[in-house]
């Protein structure tokens, strides 16, 4: 019985040894390693966990993986908005521009709405898969007879990331052009109108849309146009409809092949048969977003 009883004791202080062990025993080494197979979000929640996960988190070997390619490319688009971040920007890389800042921190500041081009463009990372994506607004593009108040008129909003949307009362000839100069990671891009039927607006704080000006768009449909400088070309046309909401129009797929080659696209939407008008339609922006996640826009 004594034999048994000394067994249990050992036992228990082998137990109590085990129990002692806490996650901050792990090396921090071994932590990064794990967190770098994890998706940005699941890192950032595992370093709430401790002091331990929180300094593994940190490290840039796990956040350059989860940077684009092209990151020193969107920097330098950047400069001006972060300049202040920058030490004698002409004398660095374009690696190095955000000086003093991680990866993770770098990684942080990109997934934020980032203004360029005279704050008429917007570029992000998706923060789940640090795709690229880009919007450009109405202001940036294009449009037929956009200074003349009978047809169009600029308004604000706070449904826009530019805080103000093209409105088209009436016009005979709907056309829309823009383009785009940029560097994209590989894989596939798809363009998206951003397009609302009726002209929307609060009142008594409560969401309302004047749609007395829609007219004209179950005739014929708008024919999107994209292409390429590599010689990609693809064309689709649909109906607006579901006044009231904003809707995504597809406007065509690309694909990035050269990370390093910059890439003009150019794209339209048109609707030019002036046998009848159209009018009431409100046109935010043109959005780029990766195919993987343009499903979630």
């Amino acid at each position: 019985m004594g034999a048994g009883m000394s067994f249990d004791g050992d036992n228990s202080g082998e137990k109590s040894s085990v129990s002692r062990r806490k996650l901050e025993d792990i090396p921090e080494s071994c932590i990064a390693m794990v967190l770098g197979y994890l998706d940005p979000p699941e890192i950032c929640r595992l370093a709430r966990i401790n002091r331990a996960f929180r300094d593994a988190s940190s490290a840039d070997f796990i956040w350059v993986n989860k940077l684009p390619t092209n990151y020193s490319f969107i920097i330098h688009k950047l400069s001006d908005k972060y300049k202040d971040d920058y030490e004698d920007i002409n004398s660095h890389s374009s690696d190095d521009k955000m000086v003093g800042l991680t990866k993770k921190n770098v990684f942080a500041r990109l997934s934020r709405p980032n203004l360029f081009d005279s704050g008429t463009k917007e570029i992000w990372l998706d923060k789940n898969t640090g795709g690229v994506c880009v919007s450009i607004s109405s202001k940036a593009l294009s449009i037929t007879g956009i200074d003349d108040r009978r047809y169009w008129n600029h308004i604000p909003t706070e449904e826009s990331r530019f805080q103000t949307v093209a409105y088209l009362l009436q016009i005979w000839w709907f056309e829309v052009c823009g383009e785009l100069e940029f560097k994209f990671p590989v894989g596939t891009y798809g363009i998206f109108f951003r397009l609302h039927l009726g002209k929307s607006s609060k009142r008594f704080g409560r969401r309302i849309c004047n749609v007395e000006h829609i007219h004209g768009w179950n005739v014929r449909p708008v024919r999107f146009q994209l292409t390429t400088s590599d010689g990609q070309q693809t064309v689709s046309e649909y109906y607006l409809d579901s006044p009231g909401s904003w809707i995504l129009y597809h406007g065509g797929d690309f694909i990035i092949k050269d990370p390093d080659k910059l890439i003009k696209i150019k794209f339209s939407a048109r609707q030019i048969d002036c046998t009848h008008m159209k009018g009431g339609l409100s046109l935010d922006s043109v959005m780029i977003l990766p195919k993987s996640i343009a499903h979630t826009a």
